[in-house]
């Protein structure tokens, strides 16, 4: 009895041990330059300029919902943020120290200039961030900065009013995505989609993706899930054509036939995208707005896509690993050769604890298919991209450095292993999937 007691209480111990990084392979993750896979960093401005294109769908105009605790301005990492990012000297955030930190940032900013997104990314300790924009522009240099465009636009040639009318949200979402899809006609020569299917797929996707790729995206972007499921079941060609020759001409077509023939263009998009060399990144997991339909995003919702035979010379990225309820999905996925994952989003929804949670259930059934990721983006003056930048960073990676400590106690990975683990997901994985290895 005692022998056993005691064999439980060691176990016990083990486990709190697990809660805490080893301190050197803390300190040895914390040196690698790390490649963030999904951000949505702005653009410099000047005065009286506003940045509207850091995403295709910005939550802001939308009904406001609860914050993630996380992301809550008390949230003692937005102090040592401020300290690391800035010297700020105060343990508090007293009105007249955020008012001197708001002038040191002023500072700062103005010295750097142009150059302050990539002195940003120098303090978070990060090689190159893939950057989801409508569009690049000032201060965004290329290879610290990668392009990945959204292309949801280009599954809605028709009348979106029925699918718009589903919730407020939406009603934003696809005025949105509307005003997106004319530019991108626009870019090609166009003033509306042409007559059929067969040329709206050949004069307009297509060019449009290898215009994008020609203009340096590193990836394309969807973001379906905030306009519909993740459900993009096999059409045919015939049954598409025919719904489009119907209602490009005019009309408002049903939800049923509109969801079948975006079907279609996602498959041929995904097609096109694997033929360029283009991963397909996808959010996945918990969004933004009191109407998202988590349901609708369950990474699961893809696995014919994955299977689809056609589809096999293009990589996916499930980004944000399904965040929230899907995560252990998203394990047995990656299973499928042409599926990878980032953690981005859980950096600021989920504790580091947890976080580590996820990432030693990846790491302990396909390491080669995790990679690192922050989720970055603009917010208030006090607690903007680059506050939420520093506390994602550091947090993703005292995450990875707890799962693989928990791991090298358990006695499943030499320290050796931990270490080229941690490369892998800072770095190695993305840089071998994008083609970026020396």
């Amino acid at each position: 009895m005692r022998a056993l007691l005691f064999s439980v209480l060691i176990s016990f111990a083990a486990i709190a041990l697990a809660q805490a990084p080893d301190l050197q392979l803390l300190a040895e993750i914390n040196k690698i330059k790390a490649i963030d896979n999904h951000s949505h960093p702005p653009r410099i401005v000047g005065a009286g300029e506003k940045d509207d294109e850091f995403d295709a769908l910005p939550c802001d105009p939308l009904e406001p919902g609860a914050v993630p605790t996380m992301l809550r301005p008390e949230n003692p990492r937005f102090l040592a943020a401020w300290k690391a990012l800035y010297g700020y000297k105060y343990d508090d955030a007293a009105p007249e120290h955020v008012r001197e930190l708001m002038e040191t940032k002023k500072r700062v900013m103005s010295q750097q200039g142009d150059h302050f997104l990539v002195w940003v990314l120098d303090q978070l300790g990060i090689e190159s961030e893939l950057a989801n924009r409508v569009g690049m522009g000032r201060g965004l240099e290329v290879p610290r900065f990668r392009w990945v465009p959204f292309d949801d636009p280009l599954l809605l040639p028709l009348n979106n009013q029925n699918l718009a009318n589903e919730s407020p949200d939406k009603k934003f979402f696809y005025s949105r995505e509307e005003t997106l899809l004319k530019r991108y006609l626009r870019e090609l020569g166009l003033s509306a989609p042409p007559a059929t299917l067969e040329q709206y797929t050949t004069k307009v996707i297509t060019p449009a993706l290898e215009q994008q790729k020609k203009n340096g995206a590193a990836a394309v972007k969807f973001e379906a899930a905030y306009l519909r499921s993740l459900n993009f079941e096999s059409a045919s060609s015939e049954d598409a054509g025919k719904i489009y020759s119907q209602y490009i001409k005019g009309g408002v077509p049903p939800s049923a036939d509109y969801l079948k023939l975006q079907d279609y263009l996602f498959r041929y998009l995904a097609r096109e995208a694997g033929r360029l060399g283009l991963p397909v990144h996808i959010h996945t997991g918990g969004g933004c707005g009191t109407y998202f339909r988590l349901a609708g995003s369950n990474p699961v919702l893809l696995e014919s896509v994955f299977d689809d035979p056609t589809l096999r010379k293009t990589n996916f990225v499930l980004l944000h690993g399904g965040a929230g309820p899907f995560t252990k999905q998203v394990a047995y996925l990656l299973i499928k050769p042409n599926v990878y994952t980032d953690f981005s989003e859980q950096t600021w929804l989920l504790s580091t604890r947890k976080l580590s949670e996820v990432i030693r259930d990846w790491l302990e059934s396909f390491p080669e298919k995790v990679m690192f990721g922050t989720d970055l983006f603009p917010n208030t003056p006090e607690i903007n991209w680059e506050e939420i930048g520093w506390m994602t960073s550091t947090s993703g990676r005292e995450a990875l450095a707890i799962a693989l400590t928990g791991m090298m106690e358990d006695k499943e990975i030499t320290r050796e292993r931990a270490l080229e683990l941690a490369h892998m997901v800072l770095h190695d994985n993305a840089a071998k999937l994008y083609g970026w290895q020396k």
